[in-house]
């Protein structure tokens, strides 16, 4: 007896409540008598006549009474009848044209039980695009490697269904559509050739389709070019298969960046299923949601252009629409349901009422501005079960089967993806709406759960960048020709299934073997990814470092040379760091670093690794050096020259002041942050000192929520601050470390403060570097409390920040964004820029990518602010622990943050962001020259000539014998540039993955370049 008080929690809506809901939504009770009620719908649903004619359905639910007989009249004639104890009865009436009040009847052996009226109104005649497809959770359901096995097995299931209903009508042929390629690429690579062929065969018939994405990706968190690189088996399908790949499925996560539109452009893709999850965090009505309308263009500031299909019904539904309405439960589900559905999306702005998903908003919120969809067709997805990572099924394509024949309308077909688009396209393309800009991603917070891991995969897709231009930049001198290529794909690879949205199981804070409950499993292997990204970026950069430097010849009177390369595209003055081994040097040697453009000694620190303490660490001294004005993407040899002395570090005292050139930084010990940064060029103080928060301090929060609890994030509604149950900022600073070197000056600083066991800020100013470095390191214990750390950078500017970098593309105040797009926080690649009246300020991070602007917010729907809006702050939002399923349920460990400022004259912004941005991203990379060519003391491999224009990477051409130039523009609108590579005699223009290249005109080794409005191209040069 006990057993039946105890249900499972899931945390999702239940599918016979959704239902039920659905019935009431679309009924009225038309008439109460006796105890008998009747509830009439007037449905889209329409079946031909003996005389050809159309007859639309009236459907009426009766409850509480006995046998009755029912009739619709028109005056005396009657338009249609029904006899018997149904309790649903379906009545066919000649179609109308207009409005129209007919008389309903209810007789029992007695004779008139009650009457009436009844309004029949017109119906559209629907198309419904059944697609069938499953939703790729790597994980969550299960551990990642037996989730990938079973999609394998799906394709295996979806050929032998596709013959079974090779006989069929068109529309009633089974179809599948690949939602994510990653399966169907290992299934290509793994199958019998004759499987394979016919595969092949049956996408190129439309009976299966590929969509574009390898995996569901949270866009935000991938760089600009992993995300181009994870499309490019779009053509790699192509080629080798003959499939063409049409549209693109976005799953489950509620957002995607602005440089989706251009990247799915560039692999020839123009139409995108979006089917977001809103789970309850998402709560897109109050940031301008419900004026989105389910098809929409969605434009780039470049001018591309995706068709997208929005599938607006809460929670996972969006992507189960088709389960909902029972078109994988049987067809005389479907047949109750799904014209009720169409019947409520025709009339209402959404086809469920408000709480219907567990979704909760204020009053009046749902769908207050949104129109009811206009076209006459639907796009449904449905998957084989009620739940991720399901199969496919037989009974979508048997129910269409039945109903085509059973009703005119609607009009049922088993459709790939992309057959949706093209029908839209042609008959309504010209009523759909246009919107520009970034579809920020709700769930985008889930990042910083998993700080560490992700730190370590921002860092890489920097590091994967420089080490791929180092190995082209040595193919091309050497003539050599190596598997680095191969392998910085395999790496990018690695980055995105990190990237991939499924950060652990449905239940993370379990460890069971299988099943949603193998958290502690998934997140191993998740992380171990991210990990394994970083490490081989880092083992690719040191190869491409050594295999450039073998190309370049030492000065012949120095104990050594060093080749420094600037993997950025702008000139700059900045820190290049380097080992500089005992057998070539011996530690006790003084030695000086000498420019070879000048001869001028350049300004280092030296740190010796001492044999006792680091037996297993190669011997010697790492050095930081200073060296001014290296050329973007040019390079500049150090001469190791021997020297009287080894400077020795100043101590600067316990004052916490240090200072450079164009800096001077005041750390405020008593209240634990930095009490002042002042401009010398300027005059001015960058800390905002009457700001709520301090400069740089540690914020500490708390939620007064349970942990362990599957979607309880999701269902909880905080309009204010009641559940912050405690904040807390770093206490008891102590200076440790202030030193000054010919290099710059250092300021080390360790705090106490809640929720970490230790907190160590280290400032550095570098001497003649105009930018501000500050590192925090954190050493925390695991907890399945919910927090939050913050750091805050509180600046003294007159508004909100004017622009930061987003994936593709770049976000603003000022800048336009999908409708419903989250605006509580910002998920940024890595800098922020400030235009003052006066002057410009940019501010920097490298492994934390979430921001909030003024404020920060409860992290419970619908977020509000905590504190009163201060525009000029920056809250970077380090680490959480605040979602109860899908992503990490705690984290621990020590932990690594970077962050960088700057400050200039009046100007651009973006320009600011991207140099300050810099130092972080693409630091200087310094190498031994190891080769016998002739000495070389600087150089330009190639540049450009327009600030706004960035060479983000050089690599192999995936064509051919030359190199990919990378490009991607700043500006707000189009750009023309020139870029100069010396000894390039042809080239080709393409988007971002040399797909259909056009030829450019070369003279001299230049080419002038035009880039849209924030756009991303390829030069592939050929000497």
């Amino acid at each position: 007896m006990t057993s039946r008080l105890l249900q499972a929690s899931l945390g999702s809506p239940d599918y016979d409540g959704i239902r039920d809901a659905l019935r009431q939504d679309t009924s009225t009770e038309v008439l109460a008598v006796r105890g008998l009620s009747v509830r009439a719908s007037v449905l889209p649903l329409f079946k031909r006549g003996a005389d050809g004619g159309l007859r639309q359905a009236v459907r009426l639910a009766l409850s509480g009474g006995g046998p009755v007989d029912v009739a619709l009249k028109d005056g005396d004639a009657e338009l249609a009848s029904a006899t018997g104890a149904e309790q649903t009865v379906t009545l066919l009436v000649p179609e109308v044209d207009g409005p129209r009040r007919v008389t309903l009847e209810v007789r029992d052996a007695d004779g008139l039980v009650g009457a009436a009226p009844l309004d029949i109104t017109p119906q559209r005649k629907w198309n419904v695009f059944v697609v069938h497809h499953s939703h790729l959770d790597i994980g969550y359901t299960d551990t990642q490697g037996t989730v990938l096995r079973h999609h394998l097995d799906y394709l295996d299931a979806a050929l032998r269904l596709a013959r079974e209903t090779d006989g069929r009508p068109d529309d009633a042929r089974f179809r599948w559509s690949v939602e994510s390629s990653m399966p169907a690429l290992r299934w290509l690579s793994s199958r019998p050739d004759d499987q394979v062929a016919e595969f092949v065969d049956r996408a190129r018939a439309g009976d299966i389709e590929i969509t574009a994405f390898p995996m569901q990706l949270h866009t935000e968190a991938c760089s600009t070019e992993e995300l181009y690189r994870q499309l490019r088996f779009v053509e790699h399908l192509r080629r080798t298969y003959g499939i063409e790949v049409r549209s693109a499925m976005h799953t489950d996560i509620p957002g995607a960046v602005a440089g989706t539109v251009d990247a799915l452009n560039a692999a020839g893709v123009r139409y995108l299923a979006a089917a977001h999850n809103w789970a309850g965090r998402s709560v897109p009505y109050i940031t301008g949601g419900d004026r989105l309308a389910r098809p929409f263009r969605w434009r780039s500031p470049g001018g591309g252009e995706l068709i997208v299909w929005f599938t607006d019904t809460p929670h996972g539904m969006a992507y189960m629409e088709g389960n909902t309405v029972g078109l994988v439960d049987g067809y005389d589900l479907a047949e109750d349901l799904l014209p009720r559905y169409l019947g409520s999306l025709a009339d209402r702005p959404y086809p469920y009422g408000p709480g219907t998903f567990g979704w909760y908003a204020a009053p009046g919120q749902v769908g207050a501005a949104k129109d009811p969809d206009f076209l006459d067709a639907v796009h449904l997805r449905v998957q084989g079960a009620h739940a991720d990572n399901a199969g496919p099924s037989i009974v979508p394509a048997d129910i269409a089967h039945r109903w085509n024949e059973t009703w005119a309308y609607p009009r049922l077909r088993m459709a790939a993806n992309a057959d949706f688009f093209a029908y839209v396209e042609e008959h309504h393309g010209n009523r759909l709406q246009t919107h520009e800009g970034d579809w920020t991603d709700w769930w985008a917070d889930g990042l910083g759960s998993g700080a560490r891991p992700l730190g370590h995969v921002r860092r890489a897709q920097n590091i994967l960048r420089s080490a791929e231009t180092l190995h082209a930049l040595a193919d091309d001198r050497s003539g050599d020709r190596t598997g680095a290529p191969a392998e910085i794909d395999e790496a990018y690879d690695r980055a995105a299934l990190f990237d991939e949205h499924t950060w652990g199981a449905a239940n993370p804070w379990e460890d069971a073997e299988e099943g949603g409950d193998s958290g502690g499993l998934q997140w191993t292997r998740k992380s171990q990814v991210g990990y394994q990204a970083h490490d081989d970026a880092l083992d690719l950069l040191q190869a491409g470092a050594g295999r450039l430097g073998a190309t370049f010849g030492a000065a012949p009177d120095a104990l050594a040379s060093f080749l420094v390369v600037n993997p950025g595209t702008a000139a700059r003055t900045d820190v290049a760091r380097a080992f500089l081994p005992r057998d070539v040097v011996a530690p006790d040697v003084p030695i000086t670093l000498v420019d070879a453009r000048t001869g001028d000694p350049v300004p280092h620190r030296e740190e010796e690794v001492d044999p006792d303490e680091w037996p297993t660490r190669p011997i010697g001294r790492h050095l930081e050096a200073v060296l001014p004005d290296v050329p973007g993407h040019g390079h500049v040899r150090v001469d190791v020259r021997p020297a009287a002395t080894t400077p020795e570090p100043a101590d600067l005292g316990l004052d916490g002041t240090i200072e450079n050139e164009f800096y001077r930084v005041a750390y405020d010990v008593k209240e634990g942050h930095i009490g002042s940064v002042f401009d010398k060029a300027a005059g001015r103080e960058l800390v905002n000192t009457a700001s709520v928060a301090g400069f740089g301090q540690y914020v500490y929060d708390r939620y007064a929520t349970a942990p362990h609890f599957n979607h309880m994030s999701g269902h909880m509604l905080v309009h204010d601050k009641t559940m912050l149950g405690d904040r807390a900022v770093g206490t008891h600073a102590t200076v440790t470390r202030a030193e000054r070197t010919p290099a710059g000056e250092r300021l080390v600083i360790e705090q106490h403060g809640k929720g970490v066991d230790w907190l160590r800020t280290t400032i550095d100013l570098y001497a003649g570097v105009p930018r501000v470095d500050v590192r925090y390191q954190l050493g925390k214990q695991p907890t399945a409390a919910k927090e939050a750390v913050f750091f805050a950078f509180p600046f003294a500017v007159d508004g909100p920040p004017d622009a930061w970098e987003l994936t593709g593309g770049v976000g603003g105040t000022g800048v336009p964004s999908v409708p419903g797009s989250a605006e509580h926080m910002r998920p940024i690649r890595h800098w922020v820029a400030f235009e003052d009246p006066e002057m410009t300020v940019a501010w920097a991070t490298l492994e934390a990518p979430l921001v909030q602007f003024g404020s920060i917010h409860m992290p419970y729907a619908p977020f509000p602010p905590t504190l009163d809006q201060e525009d000029g702050t920056v809250y970077s939002w380090a680490l959480n622990n605040i979602w109860d399923t899908n992503f990490p349920s705690q984290q621990q460990g020590e932990t690594t943050f970077r962050y960088a400022f700057a400050s200039g004259a009046a100007g651009s912004g973006r320009r600011l962001g991207a140099r300050t941005a810099a130092g972080l991203t693409d630091p200087l990379v310094a190498t031994l020259a190891t080769g016998t060519a002739p000495p070389a003391e600087s150089g330009t491999f190639l540049r450009v000539d327009d600030p706004d224009v960035l060479v983000t990477s050089v690599g192999r051409a995936r064509d051919g014998d030359g190199l990919a130039v990378r490009l991607q523009s700043l500006a707000a609108g189009t750009v023309e540039t020139r870029l100069h590579m010396p000894g390039v005699t042809r080239a080709l223009l393409s988007g971002g993955l040399e797909r259909d290249p056009a030829e450019l005109p070369v003279r001299d080794g230049t080419m002038t370049v035009r880039l849209p409005a924030c756009g991303v191209v390829t030069v592939t040069v050929l000497r």
